[in-house]
């Protein structure tokens, strides 16, 4: 996921501060106490690692779809069918967040006592950063994959319209001394909320990430909007069809495998709220010592990681080889610090919630 450099004009605020917040507003949508703070944890852990798009910023769109009834704040996830080492669950149209730290979390056990385990999610909702899920499962010391489908956002190779959904991919690691992999990506070239970042701060985008309505490339925002993403690596001449490939591969394992919606059937989760969305998620959980000693794995991972961030680095290379998840963990660091940054854009948007359900706004100050 790109960490996103700090709005001019933007304000900073506390985390804890933010998340508490967050979570009030999300209690007073309707939902349960527990399930509200397991919704905060995910969207103030991406506005941490400098993920903009997909933490706080999402509230109103998650509010509009309440508002409308074509959410269920309240629902609670379900599990259908289970064997040793595979589960289905059905969120009933509630928060993705919590279906998936549930799912995960059933991953977790279930890995430890098969080795490996995948937990599937149907008929759920936007869930956040994927990158926090499989992270979870690697702060438990085991491998964590974390799959979603999404609204078509994403025109195949050759089409000129969406059909395809951004469908990200997480996969987190313990790395010892280095702390963890985590590689959190779009199969698109960038991810929607980057051109909604982009209209905020009034920035252009590069002619590689999407086209507009007549296939031309996108160079603003409201052209993207109304075209489509590019899916990762641009167009077929530059290898886009990879990344188309990895698009369909994610609807797949998530929206076909569990029975949810998938590919251009998806309703739009951020440009409508006409329907439920209904989206497919699925959590991998793999236990490196069901096959070694303890401990045994992270070492590998240290040699291997030491081998890439020693290396030569080209020219005009700005700093050494980086590992995924290292930015992120830095503009956590950051975060941490001096506070969470947000846009005028975004601040206005959380203020227009904090006034409308009287919870106040905590303190900001500015950047």
């Amino acid at each position: 996921m790109p960490v996103y450099a700090d709005p001019v004009g933007g304000v900073a605020v506390r985390a804890p501060e933010l998340q508490a917040w967050t979570a009030r507003l999300v209690e007073r949508l309707g939902t349960p106490t527990d399930i509200a703070g397991d919704v905060a944890a995910v969207l103030v852990a991406s506005d941490r690692r400098g993920i903009a798009s997909h933490g706080t910023a999402r509230l109103p769109r998650y509010a509009a779809h309440i508002e409308q009834g074509t959410m269920d704040a309240s629902a609670r996830p379900e599990l259908l069918r289970a064997r040793a080492a595979m589960a289905l669950f059905d969120a009933h149209n509630g928060w993705g967040h919590h279906a998936g730290r549930v799912a995960v979390d059933a991953a977790i056990a279930g890995a430890r006592a098969a080795g490996s385990f995948t937990a599937v999610v149907r008929d759920s909702n936007h869930f956040g950063i994927a990158g926090w899920y499989a992270l979870r499962i690697a702060d438990a010391g085991l491998i964590g994959i974390s799959l979603t489908n999404t609204s078509p956002l994403v025109a195949p190779t050759r089409a000129l319209d969406p059909l395809l959904g951004s469908n990200p991919i997480a996969v987190a690691a313990p790395a010892g001394q280095y702390d963890h992999f985590c590689l959190d990506m779009a199969t698109s070239t960038i991810p929607r909320g980057r051109i909604e970042v982009a209209a905020r701060r009034g920035e252009a985008l590069q002619p590689s990430w999407a086209i507009d309505r007549d296939g031309r490339p996108a160079l603003t925002p409201e052209e993207a909007i109304k075209g489509a993403l590019l899916p990762l690596g641009g167009c077929e001449e530059t290898g886009g069809y990879k990344g188309y490939g990895l698009t369909l591969f994610v609807d797949i394992l998530t929206g076909v495998l569990s029975g949810s919606t998938a590919g251009p059937l998806i309703a739009p989760l951020f440009s409508s709220v006409h329907g439920p969305v209904d989206l497919g998620q699925t959590f991998i959980a793999i236990d490196p010592e069901a096959l070694d000693e303890p401990g045994a794995f992270e070492k590998r991972m240290e040699h291997e990681i030491e081998l890439l961030v020693g290396a030569r680095t080209a020219p005009n290379a700005p700093g050494r080889v980086l590992i995924p998840g290292e930015p992120e963990a830095a503009a956590e660091r950051r975060a941490d610090e001096r506070g969470i940054s947000l846009d005028q854009r975004h601040l206005g948007d959380l203020s227009e919630l904090a006034e409308r359900y009287r919870v106040p706004l905590p303190e900001t100050t500015p950047l």
